[in-house]
């Protein structure tokens, strides 16, 4: 009690297991914090006396700056609705404590399942003793939407078909823990487990770093190395295989890839040949010997699969068929995931390990048989009715699991009538009553049910589980509040040790080292990567004509007079209307550059990443409040700013490898397009009044013209620095120059000792540039100069993006 005065005398906040520090848990209901006599756990002791510590503006300030971190670093899920969009992670700052000793039980029991599971599916493909022996009913195997025929009798190439699973648990009523769902298809969370520790651990550190919690490297670093050795080939490639961008996970397949030092591929990525997995990449066709498979199976391949999928590799069954490449988890192992498969899992652990299941599933039973469909129709008040072959706990199920007491027809004989005629379509469930766990709720710690996503990697020296994972906080009272989906929020998993922990990283300890190459970059990154740069500097050029155009309006207020107007026309020609003062041209522009950057987040900074999406959004604030003049000039001027932190960033931290160059490639290009478009509308004979001196506004020279030349500007000084000087960066010729030397640098610019097409019609643009003069550069010079460019363009794509 003397605690609970001087803290409030303190204006500390009110915490702890102890009723007065007002945390009450729930009647009923396990919470991870107290044990059964209402104390606080031993484990949680540190952390609450921390947080007594702190008042209310630290705790904020702490949280905040672990929120900011997400921002920053740009973690997101897919919210799938109406608007499909980007939402930021949901952290619980919170974290989920667990003594190292009830980990060690819980790890003991999911390693158990593991194999388990392993020993199923492979029977499932392979002899099928256990739907001969009557273990598992035929219809669960041939009717599942989960089982993939064409995969029958084919042998994973390392002998394996589980590498990677995670398991949803929950502590129950009475403490102990149950499994409430197998992720075997294409698990995810672990790379926002990752982020939660590093999120959480921003807004904890000191605690952190006095805690004896497990670190995670070691998990993922075991894993990294056991997918090294199932290479058949020694110049075979391990790549993250994804769905795309619009998948709900797409920022972790980003993260892992680029965390585990993998290429992060899409299904167009690869191609088939001679019975071998390929990535196409701009120097040829290289092989993939494995691939850590993060999409549905059954879109994996649409020539033996789903005909309708764009999203798999035709040919990929044939591969496995071929044993020469190595998918984690093989293709058919969702079939595991189907919840009616918890009602046999008992049956086949003493069958299968000859050994009692040390971490049971949640009771479940199939209403294909009758006895099972009697037991739930006479027990349906305690019951969750939902689809057997979901693959989705019932609290992911988005209504389509129905509590047994909520039915309409409240008597034994309808409910038996309704189980009947769903038969083997249904499975009923006891009620899950799950623990609690503190959660920070509107300034204090108030209990919110929890489940927690474990994950298990297969490893040399067998399955390991991962210590942590992340736990799924319910945003009220209700379990179905738990998804995400749903309003729910992740925290991070802290395991305790007694004594210190190992400090491990999946940084080599030798000193000793081995400089690799980097990878050979995927044809899809490498267009991405033009593009990036091609969008981002056809923003930047928009972005100078429509200043200088601000600017002058600024001062004459008369839109009509010739140079305005004439620079509104050729704005028009390119879409780009002076009546907004931030067009919306402008803005799909940028969205385009952060789409491309999306395509290849595993590639990309995350300051980079930041300051494009920094980028985008100070544009759409200025397209909704952003007047014409002087207003519109000093926007575009901080847009512009922002780009060049941008490309700044670029420029300073990206390796200077084939991915550099298809991004140089392409801000030269369209820099190169941009002005000579200009110079050929607004440097002929006809050229309003002010149009040599706002060419060289746009093109950031008005400066060099004074050091370069004694006479005020003219259509031939100005030809000579914008068009023709090699040594200014906005020059037509200097754009030529700069690609020459990266195409030089890249793959296959010679064949068989001649150069490519694409590196010889290079030569020939910078060479017939050189040696021009300012006089002969007529409006049809340019003219005929921008559709060699676009040309080049399209050189480039046939040769390595095809």
């Amino acid at each position: 009690m003397a605690k609970k005065q001087a803290a409030e005398a303190t204006g500390k906040v009110r915490l702890g297991g102890d009723p007065a520090f007002g945390y009450r848990a729930l009647p009923g209901v396990a919470d991870e914090m107290l044990d059964p006599q209402g104390n606080v756990r031993p484990v949680w002791q540190r952390l609450l006396a921390a947080l007594g510590r702190m008042d209310e503006t630290e705790l904020a300030n702490r949280f905040a700056r672990a929120d900011r971190y997400l921002r920053d670093a740009g973690v997101f899920y897919r919210a799938y609705g109406k608007e499909n969009t980007e939402r930021s992670w949901p952290l619980s700052h919170i974290p989920v404590l667990i003594d190292e000793a009830e980990w060690a039980a819980v790890s003991e029991g999911l390693i158990q399942r593991a194999e388990l599971l392993e020993k199923v599916v492979a029977d499932i493909y392979g002899e099928n003793r256990l739907v001969r022996e009557g273990l598992l009913p035929p219809a669960l195997v041939a009717s599942n939407p989960q089982f993939l025929r064409p995969l029958v009798g084919v042998k994973p190439a390392d002998g394996h078909f589980l590498h990677f699973c995670s398991f949803e648990i929950g502590r129950g009523p009475d403490g102990g823990w149950w499994v409430l769902a197998d992720r075997t298809e294409a698990p995810s969370g672990a790379g926002f487990a990752l982020e939660n520790r590093v999120a959480t651990t921003r807004a904890f550190s000191t605690l952190y770093a006095e805690t004896h919690v497990h670190r995670l490297a070691s998990f993922f670093g075991a894993f990294r190395d056991t997918l090294q050795a199932q290479k058949l080939h020694p110049d075979d490639r391990i790549a993250v295989l994804s769905p795309g961008i619009a998948n709900e996970t797409y920022f972790e397949h980003a993260y892992i890839a680029r965390y585990l030092g993998f290429m992060l591929l899409e299904g167009e990525d690869l191609t088939v040949v001679g019975g071998r997995v390929m990535v196409r990449t701009v120097a040829g066709l290289k092989p993939i010997g494995v691939l850590w498979r993060r999409l549905d199976a059954s879109f994996a391949d649409p020539l033996e699969l789903n005909q309708s999928s764009h999203i798999g590799t035709p040919g990929i069954v044939e591969a496995l068929r071929a044993g020469s490449v190595s998918i984690v988890n093989a293709i058919g192992s969702g079939i595991l995931e189907t919840r009616a498969f918890l009602a046999f899992m008992p049956t086949l652990c003493r069958h299968l390990l000859g050994e009692e299941q040390k971490l049971p599933s949640i009771a479940t039973w199939w209403c294909g048989q009758e006895q099972e469909r009697q037991h739930v129709a006479s027990n349906i008040e305690g019951m969750v009715i939902g689809p057997a072959y979901s693959t989705r706990p019932f609290f992911d199920d988005n209504g389509q699991s129905v509590l047994g007491a909520a039915l309409r027809e409240t008597t034994k004989t309808s409910a038996t009538e309704w189980l009947a005629a769903g038969g083997g379509k249904l499975v009923g469930q006891e009620v899950v009553t799950l623990s609690t766990t503190p959660a920070w709720v509107r300034g204090r710690l108030t209990p919110r049910p929890m489940s927690l996503r474990v994950f298990a990697a297969r490893t040399r020296d067998g399955w390991q589980i991962m210590p942590g994972g992340f736990a799924r906080i319910g945003s009220g009272d209700d379990v179905a509040a738990i998804a995400m989906q749903a309003g729910g929020t992740a925290a991070d998993v802290w395991i305790v040790s007694d004594r210190p922990v190992e400090r491990t990283t999946l940084l080599p300890a030798e000193e000793s080292f081995t400089r690799n190459l980097p990878g050979s970059l995927p044809s899809r990154a490498a267009d991405n990567l033009f593009w990036l740069g091609r969008y981002i500097e056809r923003s930047e050029g928009a972005l100078r004509i429509l200043r200088a155009w601000h600017a002058r309006f600024a001062e004459a207020a008369d839109p009509n007079m010739p140079l305005l107007k004439d620079v509104s026309s050729y704005l028009a020609a390119l879409d780009i209307s002076t009546q907004q003062p931030v067009p919306a041209s402008l803005l799909a522009n940028i969205d385009s550059a952060l789409f491309s950057a999306g395509n290849i987040r595993d590639r990309f900074s995350p300051d980079g990443w930041l300051a494009l999406n920094d980028l985008s959004k100070t544009a759409r604030k200025f397209h909704a409040t952003v007047q014409a003049g002087d207003d519109a000039t000093h926007a575009m001027t901080i847009l512009l700013r922002k780009l060049a932190g941008f490309a700044g960033l670029v420029h300073e931290n990206m390796y200077r490898f084939t991915g550099w160059r298809f991004l140089s490639i392409g801000r030269y290009l369209e820099r190169g397009l941009h002005m000579t478009r200009l110079l050929g509308h607004m440097s002929g004979p006809e050229a309003p009044d002010g149009a040599y001196d706002m060419l060289l506004e746009i093109g950031d020279s008005v400066m060099t013209h004074r050091r370069r030349y004694n006479v005020n500007t003219a259509a031939l000084t100005v030809t000579d620095l914008l068009a023709l000087d090699p040594l200014n960066p906005r020059s037509v010729l200097f754009q030529l120059n700069e690609i020459k030397t990266e195409v030089e640098l890249l793959p296959n610019a010679f064949v068989n000792g001649q150069m490519s097409p694409f590196y010889r019609e290079t030569m020939r643009l910078h060479s017939g540039l050189a040696v021009m003069t300012p006089e002969a550069m007529t409006a049809a010079v340019y003219r005929r100069l921008e559709q060699d460019l676009e040309r080049l363009s399209d050189l480039l794509a046939q040769t390595y993006l095809g």
